[in-house]
């Protein structure tokens, strides 16, 4: 017996379909979409089954519910998939390496942005115990994000974002969005995280982690309860990080964004 014929094509649909596969894991990974695609799995071997044994009735129940089973795994998986097609969205980029070499003059550099004001105000927030939930703005767009809140286009200043998060003031709840030096918008709504994370996680850092898990953004969470400051950015939290070291690791983050934009460049 030889060998099955393998084509070029034949390599790239195979590579293909992995491709396809490993992004639909990435989307489920850390939420029990697993566990129900192993369910509709294990439904789908019993109809096999029972059609071989040619059990008719038991056989048309399960085929009618398979014949609406795309419907069902939409709305089910209706979060997952949202995430995946946002992944693919935020790719976008890959495609225009030629205008960001073209408009480099427009491009801030993560050193030309001053983030004195910002870490002295979360070390003050924390220090207080004032929660705080700002979304420093990266490469991808956050219009939805914006719109979902107030508009203010204001200089950054320490001050200024400790008076939106005083606990009575009528901006304090939702998230901030930085870019630059500007103070974009307030009172922000932010997606929630679709991983399963610990009961400790307040809202704040869920909301910071899901913010992290659509955009390129880098989010900090400062805790009303223990006044400690988190990072996410690309689907990681990092809590207790050290207010002293906050603009260090927060320049960390903006070079790796730099040096992934960079690769996206070289590869397009």
């Amino acid at each position: 017996m030889g060998f099955i014929p393998l084509t070029f094509i034949d390599v790239i649909d195979i590579l293909l379909v992995a491709s396809l596969f490993y992004g639909a894991y990435r989307a489920m990974k850390g939420t029990s979409a697993p566990y129900i695609m192993i369910g509709i799995f294990v439904i789908y071997l019993v109809w096999i089954l029972v059609k071989t044994f040619n059990l008719v009735l038991f056989s048309s129940i399960l085929g009618q519910i398979i014949s609406v089973g795309v419907i069902a795994i939409l709305i089910i998986f209706q979060p997952e998939i949202r995430h995946f097609l946002q992944a693919i969205g935020r790719q976008r980029g890959r495609f225009e390496w030629l205008s960001r070499i073209f408009n480099f003059r427009n491009r801030r550099t993560e050193q030309d942005i001053d983030l004195e004001p910002l870490v002295v105000a979360c070390q003050e927030m924390g220090a207080e115990k004032v929660g705080a939930l700002i979304i420093i703005k990266q490469a991808d767009d956050l219009n939805v994000v914006v719109e979902s809140g107030i508009r203010l286009d204001a200089k950054l200043s320490t001050s200024l974002l400790e008076n939106i998060f005083f606990k009575n003031a009528p901006l304090h709840d939702g998230g901030v969005v930085i870019s630059g030096d500007r103070i974009v918008a307030a009172k922000c709504v932010l997606p929630s995280t679709q991983q399963e994370v610990p009961k400790s996680y307040g809202m704040r850092h869920r909301a910071a982690l899901g913010m992290s898990e659509v955009s390129d953004a880098i989010v900090i969470a400062v805790s009303e309860e223990t006044g400690r400051i988190s990072l996410a950015h690309d689907s990681v939290i990092k809590r207790n990080i050290d207010p002293q070291n906050l603009a260090q690791a927060i320049r960390k983050l903006m070079r790796q964004n730099d040096r992934r934009r960079v690769r996206c460049s070289l590869f397009s």
